[in-house]
Order: structure tokens, then sequence, then C-alpha cells
């Protein structure tokens, strides 16, 4: 493939630049630049404000209210958000269960679900790991037993990101109990507000709200709300996790940081010279931007292949390792580069963005804080050793 942009591509990229840079609200590119807690109506504004250009649903066929964008579009859009300060989009409804209702579901649940998500009307999260049945996921335990035009889940679901926001949860659930480990796994979508979940918030290290515990007692689920075929719910289940890999590469959202890490380096002294002018440290960061360019290349060779309504294979793991591994490093570097200024400080006893902002422009009040968050890359989505699993089975073996 060419490794360069074609002036079709340039432009669409300038054009990308301007609607950034008159329609990203300011407040909410500097609570992403800082590092501080978006809220609900924050990710919401902003998804209205795509949706109103039509930019929202990138990655959706045309006919469902996609944008027609090609991966090299799609790639320039992402990394010129990440640049802007733009939110990541909360990928479990747009990028996640939205792609297996067009690949899977029925008419009527197309008709219903996708209008949904495009306005806002719904937020979703994602049911899949339980307690001891996370990477190990063919494990799960969450039953559901059929009951007239029900069914009936019991169970619980961990880890669930914003669960305690959302209004609907796709969930992977074991239909039949006999079955080995990946058959008997159904997939359903299940309305929060049905008689019977509870939602508990787990406390992560950094002292966020951000994942959940799901209980389920008693939940009854109409039928319709199967999609695709009973039993068969490991097929969706692998479709939804390949997408969801290939995005956590995070080819933007890395150069952005990487970006950041540079300006804090020329400005932070060690022995009356900048960090930058230090040769190790400079070569640390020259060795992570070689891997972030080869692993953005594979990104886009991989996304190319599987632009005609494929899937992407277990290539997809490589990205989601590699893409891991560099944004940790990443963030590994820039809380050694500020020293004593990475170490966590209270909102309330601090005037961050006066005393913090005017050093560094784009500074985070609390990088010990997004250090500890981003130890999570390499695990959820599929631990990196369950990764490198399924590259030796399904690449390494051929």
């Amino acid at each position: 493939m060419d490794i360069d942009y074609t002036p079709g591509e340039l432009e669409f990229r300038e054009q990308v630049r301007d609607f950034l840079s008159s329609h990203l609200p300011h407040d909410i590119a500097s609570k992403v630049r800082l590092g501080k807690h978006l809220s609900k109506a924050d990710h919401q504004r902003w998804q209205r404000i795509l949706a109103a250009q039509g930019w929202y649903a990138a990655n959706w066929p045309v006919e469902y209210g996609g944008t027609g964008w090609s991966v090299v579009q799609r790639h320039i859009f992402d990394e010129a958000c990440a640049a802007a300060g733009a939110p990541r989009l909360i990928a479990f409804g747009v990028n996640m269960v939205a792609p297996v209702i067009i690949k899977f579901g029925t008419p009527a649940q197309k008709a219903y679900y996708l209008p949904r998500i495009l306005d806002g009307q719904d937020w979703w999260c994602q049911g899949y790991s339980e307690p001891g049945a996370g990477s190990d996921l063919a494990s799960l335990k969450t039953r559901a037993v059929r009951e007239g035009d029900h069914y009936v889940v019991n169970g619980q679901k961990t880890w669930t990101t914003l669960g305690q926001h959302a209004d609907m949860i796709f969930c992977l659930v074991r239909t039949d109990p006999e079955a080995q480990a990946q058959r008997g796994i159904s997939f359903l979508l299940i309305d929060m507000n049905t008689p019977g979940i509870t939602v508990r918030p787990i406390i992560t290290l950094e002292g966020e709200h951000e994942v959940n515990e799901v209980f389920f007692d008693d939940v009854r689920v109409p039928l319709a709300n199967l999609v695709g075929q009973e039993n068969q719910g490991w097929t969706c289940a692998k479709y939804l996790l390949t997408h969801e890999r290939t995005g956590q590469a995070g080819i933007g959202g890395s150069k952005a940081a990487l970006a950041h890490l540079k300006q804090v380096a020329a400005s932070e002294r060690r022995g009356g010279r900048a960090l930058l002018d230090d040769p190790l440290f400079r070569a640390q960061i020259a060795e992570l931007e070689m891997q972030l360019m080869a692993i953005e290349m594979s990104t886009l060779r991989i996304l190319a292949t599987a632009q005609d309504g494929g899937v992407p294979g277990a290539e997809s793991s490589i990205l989601k390792i590699k893409g891991s591994e560099i944004r940790q490093a990443i963030s590994h570097l820039l809380r050694k580069a500020l020293g004593v200024h990475a170490l966590p400080f209270v909102d309330a006893e601090l005037e961050l963005d006066e005393v913090i902002e005017p050093r560094h422009t784009g500074y985070s009040a609390a990088p010990a804080s997004q250090y500890f968050n981003l130890r999570k890359l390499s695990i959820y989505g599929g631990s990196n050793e369950i990764q490198k699993n399924i590259i030796s089975k399904m690449i390494l073996a051929l």
C-alpha cells in the first residue's frame, strides 16, 4: 500500500481539522488534555455534534447511517480527533454492538436499535467478563433459560465499564450448559432497567468509578432480543472482539501522547539541560516512535484487507498487543520525565488549571492516575498473554 496520503486524503484531513477547530467544545477538549473526568453529558454532547455532521458512525455501512469513509479516512479522522483533544468515542454502542447487529441481527433489531445508537437514546455497556471468566471467556456461567417467550437470566458480570450510565447491555449467556465451552453460548440484548438487575461500583486503583459488577436475578429478556442463533453466540463474540482488538491499537491517542511527552521532555531540565537532550532518554522516545510508525502501517494494512465487509483476523491480536504496550510505555516515560510533578494531587487543594497547565500545555492534572489506569490496556479485550496464544495457534501454526 502507498504510505503517502493522496491529494484527496490531504484535503479530507484539512476538512476534519477545520471541523474540529470550529465544533469541538473548548471545555471538553480542555478536560481531555488535562486528564480530567468526562461526564456522561460531556460524551453525549460530543456524540450529538458528530451525529449532526453525519460523522458519528464512521465504520457503519452508508445505508445504516455510516460515512462511507475508507479505512485511511477513518484513520485520518481518529488521528485528528486525538490531536485536537476530542474524547474517544464510547465504543460499546457505535463500534461494538452495532456491527454485530448489522452483521447478525434481524431486520427488526436493525430498524429499532441502530437509530437509537445514532441519536444517543441508548447508552450501551458490555456484559462479557465474569468472576472466573475473563480472558478465559468461554468458561462463563451466566445462565439463560427459556420460559415461554422470554429468557430468564441469572448470573454476574464484572469489570463492566461505565455500566452505571448504561440503558442497555449486550451479554454473552450460557443457553446450553451441556455443550462444549464455546458452544451453548448466546448473545442477548438486555434493557438495564429490567427488574432483577443490580449494578455495584468497583473503585479502581486511581480512585475512579469506571467499572462495575452487574448482577442478574431472574431477569426476563424477550426472545426477540437474541442476536443470531441460539447457542451460536460465540460467533458474534469473536466478530466483536476482533473489531475491539483492532481499535485498541489506539494509534491516534498514542501519537497525541507521544507529542505531549516530547513537549514535556523539551521543557523539563536535568543537570542544566533539557531532558530531551539526554541521549538515553531521546533514544527511548525514538524507539517508541519507530514502533508506533510500524504499528500504524500494520493497522492500515490489516483494515484495508478487511474493508470490503470482512472482519480482521487473528492479526488484530498483534495490533492489540503492540498498541497497548506502546501506550503504556509512553505513559511510563512521561511519568519519568515529570518526576515529582507526576504525583497525584487533590483538586480541592490546588487550582490545577492555573498552577500546572501554563507550565506544560496539555499537562495532565494527574499523570500518576493515568499511568495506573493505562495498566488495564494489556488486560481488557483479552489479555496480551491470551493474544499471544491466539497468534501462535492461528498464525504461527499455519
